[in-house]
Order: structure tokens, then C-alpha cells, then sequence
């Protein structure tokens, strides 16, 4: 069985990619991803040699690229990753946000509603929960939740899930949507608050807070989320939306303090030290207070549940960015691009020998 996993070469994606191609040699998956800022193949040097992992570079806003990929594989499954997620750059820049998160993901609904009907079909999309809005300092998002998006991130999010959502409806194309609270852990672009904070601590830079760090988060470990989609994936009712948290509701000045006291323990230096570089920054626009999941259904559902609490995650992921410099320096400097571009040539003559049977 052939599986497009768009946005594969992403934190998410890649971890997805990492966890499941050894686990499943009997479904080849295929890497659809555009490889922009974010995303890097050296996340996937581990599986890059597997004969069941494929990488085809095509950007989903482009609609005859996505065309032409999907008529040559006619993939089976999609789980749809492929998104700009970053909030502040979409504070800054919406238009890519537009482009990729709402037009590509009707580009790839089209395309997957064009292939021939069969049994196992499936398009699995990933989104967030911050197409629900805020909460206040009570309650969870349920599967109920009215949508109320705050930025042009999440509202772009929640339109693709609606495009998801009326496609099922209207077409009958066989869909499952999943919407989860914050993931940390290994492969994290370090814009995000986790891998920033660990990084700047460890090198005693500045630590940006916004307004009070009295913004909570669930935290959800990277890996529990890709067990979650899976499970959804295999028991899940098709046309069903499940939200996927990990019940590990923090502050982000606590998230921060937490940090700072693994970095100082695994660096050997004064925890205070750390602390003293915390900065409070002005806040971000539309900045919603409180994320919570409710994940019963889920749970009830697809026999799936969140193996890692916060503090074990937690520590797990602070060592993985001490211990791999390179990764990071890499990402930093920009020099993992360049090593996109020559490894992508090499995987992309891979590529198109094993789907035409000779050379290209």
C-alpha cells in the first residue's frame, strides 16, 4: 500500500516518517514535501535508505504538481502534515499560510478525490487545537468545540479542516481529522518556544517570555502524537474528528523555569543563573490564554493514550538538542539547505528509477 505523507521532512512529519517505516515494511510511504525553511532531510537520514520510504519534492500549492504525483503513485492513504504553523510568522506574513495551508490542502483533496474509488482508502488530515480559540481558566476543548481562530495561522487551519470535513460530506471521500495540543521533542525548528529556550539557555542568551508567561499550553510529546494519528488512522470512524492532547497543562514561564533547571543540571551551572536571563517581551497579538485537550474520545475510541508525562519528555528532549550540536549548527547557519539540495538530486534519481523500472 502506497502513503503520501505530506510535509514528512517537518518535525512532525519526520517523526511520524522515523517511527513508522521501520515498524511497516509492507506499505511503501512517500515523503511529499516542498522542503521549505522548516523543513530538513538530515531528520530522515535514518529511514533515507529504506526500500519503503520515497522522496518526491513537490509543494502542494502547486496544483498540477500535485496532480502529476498523485496520478503516478495513486496512493491509497495521505496524512496531510504539510502546513506553514509558525504563528508570529503568520502575524508578519500570512500569504504563504493561505496558499499552503487552504489551497494546498484543496489541491490535495482534489487530487485524491480524482483517483479511482477502493476499499482502505483514506485522507487523514493533522491540524491544531488552535482553530477552538481560547479557553478560560476552566474547561477543555472537546470535539464539540465551536471553531473560534484567533490568528491567520489557526484561521487558515480551520479552514482546511472545514475543506476536510465538506469533502466527506459532500463526496463521500473517506476522511479522518485529528486535532492536537502543543508537540515537543527531537527535529523541533528552533523558533518554536521549547527548542529556543533550551538552545538560548544552554549558550546563556537571552530568554524571551511573552507578556507574563501566564499562557497555558497542553504539551503532547512528539511521539505519543504520531502513535495517536496512527490509531486513528486504524480504528478510527471515518468521517470522525478526534482531539489528541496529553493532559499536561503548563505555564509557559513554568515550561521555561523547567528548562532552565534541566539545562543548568546537564551543564553543570548555577540553576539561578539561567533564571536571571528570562526577558518579558510585549505580548503577541491575539495571543490566546489557555490551550486544553480532552482526549476521552480517542482514548475510548482507537485504545490509544499518551505514554510520556511532561518531565520525562521534557528531559528527553533538553538532552537530545545538547547532544546533537551538528543538527543544530546545521539548522542555524542555513547549512542543511545546501545539503538538501545535493542529497534531494541523489534521492530524486533514486526515486524516479524505482518508479519507471530503469533510468531517468
Amino acid at each position: 500500500m502506497d502513503i503520501f505523507v505530506t510535509g514528512g521532512a517537518g518535525f512532525i512529519g519526520s517523526n511520524f516518517l522515523n517511527l513508522l517505516v521501520p515498524r511497516h515494511p509492507e506499505h511503501r510511504f512517500i515523503n511529499v514535501d516542498t522542503l521549505t525553511y522548516a523543513a530538513n532531510l538530515k531528520n530522515l537520514v535514518s529511514i533515507a535508505d529504506r526500500p519503503n520510504y520515497l522522496l518526491e519534492r513537490v509543494d502542494i500549492a502547486d496544483r498540477s504538481a500535485v496532480r502529476e504525483v498523485f496520478a503516478r503513485y495513486s496512493p491509497q492513504i495521505v496524512v496531510h502534515f504539510a502546513a506553514e504553523s509558525h504563528v508570529d510568522r503568520s502575524i508578519h506574513a500570512p500569504d504563504s499560510f493561505i496558499e499552503t495551508n487552504i489551497t494546498g490542502t484543496f489541491n490535495l483533496l482534489e487530487a485524491f478525490r480524482a483517483l479511482p474509488a477502493g476499499t482502505g482508502k483514506l485522507f487523514h488530515h493533522v491540524s491544531t487545537d488552535e482553530v477552538y480559540g481560547s479557553l478560560g481558566e476552566k474547561g477543555l476543548f472537546t470535539e464539540q468545540t465551536a471553531y473560534d481562530p484567533s490568528s491567520p495561522y489557526s484561521a487558515s487551519k480551520a479552514s482546511s479542516d472545514h475543506l476536510v470535513r465538506a469533502y466527506h460530506r459532500t463526496y463521500g471521500l473517506p476522511a479522518k481529522i485529528t486535532n492536537c495540543s502543543n508537540n515537543y521533542g527531537p527535529y523541533q525548528f528552533p523558533e518554536k518556544l521549547i527548542p529556543l529556550i533550551i538552545l538560548n539557555a544552554a549558550e546563556q542568551k537571552p530568554l524571551p517570555v511573552y507578556g507574563q508567561g501566564s499562557n497555558v499550553r497542553d504539551w503532547l510529546y512528539v511521539e505519543d502524537h504520531c502513535e495517536a494519528i496512527w490509531a486513528v488512522m486504524e480504528k478510527g470512524r471515518l468521517g470522525h474528528t478526534y482531539n489528541v492532547g496529553g493532559r499536561n497543562e503548563k505555564k509557559n514561564l513554568d515550561v521555561v523555569k523547567t528548562i532552565c533547571s534541566l539545562v543548568a543540571r546537564e551543564q553543570g551551572v548555577a540553576e539561578q543563573t539561567l533564571l536571571d536571563l528570562i526577558r518579558f517581551v510585549p505580548d503577541r497579538p491575539g495571543h490566546d490564554q489557555r490551550y486544553a485537550i480532552d482526549a476521552s474520545k480517542v482514548i475510548a475510541e482507537c485504545g490509544w493514550k499518551p505514554k510520556r508525562d511532561f518531565e520525562s519528555g521534557i528531559r528527553d528532549t533538553v538532552r537530545w538538542y545538547l547532544q546533537n550540536a551538528s543538527w543544530v549548527n546545521d539548522v542555524r547557519s542555513g547549512e542543511y539547505r545546501q545539503w538538501i539540495e545535493t542529497n534531494y538530486a541523489a534521492r530524486q534519481t533514486q526515486s524516479t528509477r524505482e518508479t519507471t523500472g530503469g533510468t531517468p
